[in-house]
């Protein structure tokens, strides 16, 4: 990647008796930016922005969000369109290579990808050493962190060839590691990825295929699971992106980039939401419990979860495709009349309906329906965040090799508006009242 913005304009700043002009840079679409990099030079002062929710904090062509008006796009295509026409490893190539592949690069990616899926046998070793009853996160923060012991060969930052090599390392690996994290914590054996299956499918066998029989891949769910995956493939700066970018402009190696990633995902308020939502639904149990929980909400004593979002003041545009897979796979493998769907879809109906909610933009995300369907895929809610990770991890590899190729990337280093104590003298600790 290489910086082509150029100033479209300038703004006057004005602080005390000094005046700066600073340059406007235009994306291809969305906000315009203010450049302060040389504000701190000109006037001795420095920007205050807690969370950064007004700074860019890079140039990037990867990923673009609205979220007045819900839309979320990966180099241009919209996610609706990705997630019921693509696969992906095709968005995994249009994100890491920047085009949707032809059939020629497409075989080849998907083989490369599919070739690098087995772990060392020496890297199971790692999984003994957590207690049987450790979170799986906890298991993936240290395992893929490990990746870099066994990885030599692709630790160069600065060699674009072995940047690649890692980045379909992680993502080839990422869905072994995290069966195994599965099997580990519920205490069945490890299952071998297996090359005549898709990433989707391969994955699915990992997680529920024992010794004991046949384990055939229901279709339905495969084609869930990799809407999933694709429906949480990047989404712009979110807080373990600009972990991985933080962590990556230090000059770390991917692999510990990508941990520090999943580190920050397992915050509840950030790869935890759909858990939450789950427990919610839960919560309320059936569809008559609704009013009374709406006017909790209201009256502030309860907390409405897999709504609203940070971002969208809109409907999440994930939400209406992951709706349908809810669905889906419900019809296929649990009851379509199950309580935590009609709740849920109660609840929506409700939601969208009440100017409270509509005047608050409190529409549902994402998280609320992926919740529900990975609940009736068989996994248990302490795997939902490790999914999350899993699919997420394509878009981390992007990011940082896109910051790597940007050569006004420099080591992030934030300011501070200090609020301690001036300068005093040390004082011996007997004369101390």
């Amino acid at each position: 990647m290489t910086n082509t913005t150029s100033p479209t304009g300038t703004a006057t700043l004005t602080y005390g008796d000094k005046s700066v002009d600073l340059p406007v840079l235009s994306g291809s679409t969305g906000p315009d930016v203010i450049d302060i990099r040389k504000l701190y030079g000109a006037t001795d002062a420095f920007t205050y922005d807690p969370g950064f929710t007004s700074t860019a904090s890079c140039e990037s062509a990867l990923t673009f969000i609205d979220g007045d008006k819900g839309v979320l796009l990966h180099r241009g295509y919209p996610i609706d369109q990705l997630a019921s026409q693509s696969n992906f490893v095709e968005v995994c190539h249009l994100l890491l290579r920047g085009e949707l592949p032809t059939a020629e690069q497409y075989a080849a990616f998907e083989n490369s990808v599919t070739m690098h899926t087995m772990l060392h046998s020496q890297f199971d070793r790692f999984f003994e050493g957590f207690r049987r009853d450790a979170h799986p996160m906890a298991i993936m923060v240290g395992t893929v962190g490990a990746l870099s012991a066994f990885y030599h060969d692709s630790l160069d930052i600065h060699d674009p060839v072995q940047r690649n090599i890692s980045a379909i390392r992680l993502i080839a690996k990422m869905p072994t590691i995290a069966a195994r994290a599965y099997k580990y914590h519920v205490g069945q054996p490890f299952v071998s990825p297996r090359n005549d299956l898709s990433y989707s499918e391969n994955f699915l066998r990992m997680c529920f295929a024992v010794p004991a029989e046949d384990y055939e891949v229901n279709p339905v769910l495969a084609k869930a699971m990799d809407r999933i995956f694709i429906l949480h493939a990047d989404h712009e700066q979110n807080a373990s992106t600009s972990t991985v970018r933080l962590a990556g402009s230090s000059g770390a190696n991917p692999f510990a980039c990508i941990a520090a990633g999943i580190a920050c995902l397992w915050g509840p308020s950030h790869g935890g939401a759909n858990e939450e939502a789950l427990n919610m639904l839960k919560e309320i149990g059936t569809p008559d419990k609704i009013p009374e929980f709406i006017q909790g909400v209201k009256d502030k004593k309860y907390k409405l979860m897999g709504f609203g979002h940070r971002v969208y003041k809109n409907y999440d545009p994930r939400a209406k495709v992951m709706q349908e897979s809810a669905h889906e796979v419900l019809k296929a493998v649990g009851d379509p009349n199950d309580p935590l769907l009609q709740v849920a879809m109660e609840l929506e109906k409700v939601a969208l309906n009440d100017e409270y909610f509509i005047e608050r933009k409190l529409f549902p995300n994402v998280d609320f329906y992926s919740g529900i369907t990975l609940s009736a895929m068989g996994f248990p809610t302490t795997m939902f965040t490790v999914l999350f990770s899993l699919a997420r991890t394509v878009g981390w590899i992007a990011q940082w090799q896109e910051m790597m190729e940007d050569p006004s990337q420099k080591i992030g280093r934030p300011r501070q508006l200090y609020t301690g104590p001036t300068t005093r003298d040390y004082t011996p600790i007997e004369k101390r009242g």
